[in-house]
């Protein structure tokens, strides 16, 4: 069994140099490879011959038949224990925040805020925490309609008008002006000059307008960032369509330190943390969520406290830098996930709805499972895909890709299009590893363009994945993809 920790909201000492935290954050990493594992320490377990999986598919989820003969290791989300006192760590965390003063107080004197929140893709609890902050928001004196929630969609599709009243709940719905950000529309945007390494910074006009600047968001592995929440939610998340370029361009996606769980020295999270500063993001708001207890429709978060759903296991508020590093420090204890060897293949998803909506969200599926797999291997991406490749830029450029390493080539010195970040991740795996895809959403018109092989049942797809292995082969089962952090455990 994993062992579980509870994540109370206490004020917590980080650095204030958050390149001081990460370092620290990587010699934790570096002490935990050097110590052998121990039985029962963590989700890893193994299983010899025939056995049944269920995976995180859609909103239904999807049961694999797997073949006898090979030697299987589960690989689970850890989790944090939900909070008992979600509720209270959540007061707590908004009144007795991290390196600022209360919400409440910091409203005293201003006369608007903006909050910006996720879209529809992440399963953020926005209708227990918003209508807190609502409330410190008005007793500090702004009034409700000068307080306004921005979808930071970055590049994404605008939320409808159904997505907004689950995103934010019916009644703050009513109650508040909701815009989508729009970062392909430049005269929406404020011009913040440039970053010290020349990213021209582009923020949405509506959120710079107001005096007090608010993000909520959740922190779990991302594939370029090292983590999610806290800056991201300025960008890309309310960015324009120019920043967004430059900050998805080579200069940042080939970087060896752009990965998940990277924090130290990683580029994107260091430029990010600038753009904050630049945007002035006074004061956020993340949670850690447990894992799903069920598949599919169980990982998306709109309620708490409800069985199979994923909860609270953790509140930090306060300073953008130092709540979010505390947030990190967290997650990464709790998420570490380590093997004592790589895999000959892995059997990975998208986590679910609605994670795996689109092919574009999957490839994060591709990237977290590369990091346990020898150099040859093979990844299985199962994904609902219901809404198809994604955006009109990412079908179009999937439709029309050349082979990886050509793609790789072809977009090193181009100007940046939209979305080609996303193909660019897939295809540095891609140069490397054989990928196979059950993504039944997908229009079967992009199959022949995936770098890889799909098939059209997902028994079709194990049986090839195992084709070619000898007996006793090690295959890597992950149920949740991206919400699971796995190394390699290095020796000594």
């Amino acid at each position: 069994m994993v062992p579980k920790f509870a994540a109370f909201f206490v004020p917590l000492i980080v650095p204030t140099s958050i390149d001081a935290f990460g370092r620290s954050l990587d010699a934790r990493f570096e002490k935990f490879f050097a110590t052998p594992l121990l039985a029962g320490s963590s989700t890893f377990c193994v299983t010899l011959g025939h056995m049944r999986m269920d995976f995180a598919f859609g909103k239904t989820g999807l049961m694999l038949e797997l073949p006898d003969k090979f030697e299987y290791h589960q690989l689970e989300a850890r989790s944090a224990e939900a909070l008992q006192d979600w509720e209270g760590s959540l007061e707590r965390a908004l009144d007795a925040p991290i390196g600022t003063p209360g919400l409440a107080e910091m409203a005293r004197g201003r006369g608007s805020a903006a909050i910006s929140v996720c879209d529809i893709t992440r399963p953020v609890p926005n209708r227990v925490t918003l209508p807190r902050i609502m409330e410190r928001l008005l007793r500090g004196g702004i009034p409700a309609e000068k307080i306004t929630l921005h979808i930071a969609t970055g590049l994404h599709r605008p939320a409808s008008e159904a997505e907004i009243n689950e995103i934010v709940g019916e009644e703050l719905a009513r109650q508040y002006r909701v815009w989508n950000h729009h970062a392909r529309n430049l005269d929406e945007h404020r011009y913040l000059g440039e970053t010290g390494s020349g990213t021209p910074v582009y923020i949405d006009e509506r959120f710079m307008a107001a005096d007090l600047h608010i993000t909520l968001g959740f922190i779990e592995p991302h594939l370029m960032l090292g983590y999610s929440g806290g800056r991201k939610l300025i960008a890309p998340g309310l960015a324009g369509e120019r920043t967004i370029k430059v900050l998805h361009s080579p200069k940042f996606m080939r970087d060896a330190r752009t990965h998940e769980g990277s924090i130290a020295g990683n580029p994107l999270h260091q430029e990010l943390l600038e753009i904050g500063r630049m945007a002035r993001h006074d004061f956020m708001l993340d949670v850690a969520l447990t894992s799903a207890k069920g598949r599919g429709a169980s990982s998306v978060l709109r309620e708490v406290s409800n069985e199979g759903k994923r909860e609270i296991a953790g509140v930090f508020a306060g300073d953008a830098v130092q709540a979010h590093a505390a947030g990190v420090e967290f997650v990464s204890r709790v998420m570490l996930e380590l093997i004592p060897e790589p895999v000959d293949a892995v059997i990975t998803t998208s986590a679910g709805y609605p994670l795996d909506l689109t092919f574009y969200q999957a490839v994060k599926g591709i990237t977290a499972a590369q990091h346990i797999l020898k150099p040859g291997g093979k990844i299985l991406l199962v994904a609902a895909c219901q809404e198809g490749a994604g955006a009109p830029e990412f079908a179009g450029m999937l439709r029309g890709a050349p082979g990886a390493a050509q793609f790789l080539e072809a977009i090193e010195k181009a100007p940046v299009v939209v979305d080609q970040w996303q193909m660019e991740k897939m295809a540095m795996v891609a140069r490397n590893v054989g990928l196979l895809f059950y993504v039944p959403g997908l229009p079967e018109a992009f199959y022949e363009k995936l770098w890889g092989t799909a098939f059209r049942t997902a028994a079709e797809a194990v049986d090839a994945l195992t084709a070619g292995l000898g007996a006793g082969a090690r295959i890597a089962l992950i149920p949740e993809g991206p919400y699971v952090l796995a190394k390699v455990a290095r020796a000594a």
